[in-house]
């Protein structure tokens, strides 16, 4: 496994590389959720990019980008051991020089969800995003349905600016008691981290409600809320329920894929899960059809 820091380095062992590459884009302390997309990059091609990159340009003045968690030698160990070829670990000022001065910006799909809650984050994202894609040149790259919304933004940024890949969408992969992994589960209190399981709880019902039936929407996010209130530590910070193609929010039911998606703020971490609906959706086959396809 090659571990590079500079653009130029990037380039040169990118035309080295013969077939099919894919790209795996992490911001790094790496867990079995990251491992997973790696798994899948590995399975469709021969050679397998990974970054490790904290973007701060997605992260507000008030976000965690100084005590993001990091650990680079664990990080490199998994990599490795998961069969990647060249590992893309660039600094800050590589990305953005003193100079840069272009960003990106996903209009529709980025508003609401994260985009409400957070302004400015998926200009980074994008932003981010399309540089990595320009400097790899994957055939395919690989994001987990946890970022659901952003894997549209970046699936939107694609098909508007013509990038040549594919979006592959893996699904959510959890810990043991159900909760979705994630870098700042860290951040968790283990009382904090029992109240958590809860948005895993609310995605259960309100996805079984859904298979046996129920269409209102106004019914699916009560219920929702109604789960999430019983735990005083989870303080919502939405419930949606929208057009998983689009991300508009839908009042009426329709007969297109959902997305069900809550966040929350338990303690130190913002929490994000979801589900398609139906929850058949919710494999990698399904997830890259609704979220990640053209």
């Amino acid at each position: 496994m090659e571990v590079v820091e500079t653009i130029a380095q990037l380039r040169t062992l990118r035309q080295s590389l013969k077939g099919r590459v894919g790209l795996v884009p992490t911001m790094g302390y790496l867990h079995a959720g990251h491992v997973s997309l790696v798994a899948a990059a590995r399975a469709d091609n021969q050679h397998v990019v990974a970054t490790i990159f904290v973007n701060p340009t997605q992260f507000a003045a008030n976000e965690d980008l100084a005590s993001y968690p990091r650990d680079m030698p664990r990080d490199l160990n998994m990599l490795q051991k998961a069969g990647v070829n060249i590992v893309f670990a660039p600094k800050a000022e590589s990305i953005y020089p003193s100079d840069f001065q272009t960003y990106i910006t996903v209009e529709q799909v980025s508003q609401g969800r994260e985009g409400g809650a957070r302004p400015g984050h998926f200009r980074g994202v994008a932003t981010v995003v399309a540089k990595l894609f320009n400097l790899v040149q994957p055939h395919s790259a690989y994001f987990g349905q946890k970022d659901a919304q952003q894997v549209v933004v970046i699936r939107q940024m694609v098909r508007d600016l013509n990038f040549l890949l594919s979006i592959v969408v893996c699904p959510i992969v959890r810990e043991t008691d159900g909760l979705a992994m994630s870098s700042r589960n860290v951040y968790l209190t283990p009382d904090e981290r029992q109240s958590a399981k809860i948005l895993h709880r609310a995605l259960q019902i309100v996805g079984k409600l859904y298979d046996e039936g129920e269409r209102r929407p106004q019914v699916l996010r009560q219920t929702a809320w109604d789960i999430l209130d019983h735990e005083k530590r989870v303080q919502p910070s939405y419930v949606s329920l929208a057009d998983a193609r689009n991300l508009q929010e839908i009042e009426q039911p329709i007969d297109q894929p959902l997305l069900f998606s809550i966040a929350a703020q338990v303690g130190k971490p913002r929490l994000l899960d979801n589900c398609l609906l139906p929850l058949a959706l919710n494999t990698q086959e399904g997830a890259t059809r609704v979220l990640g396809a053209d």
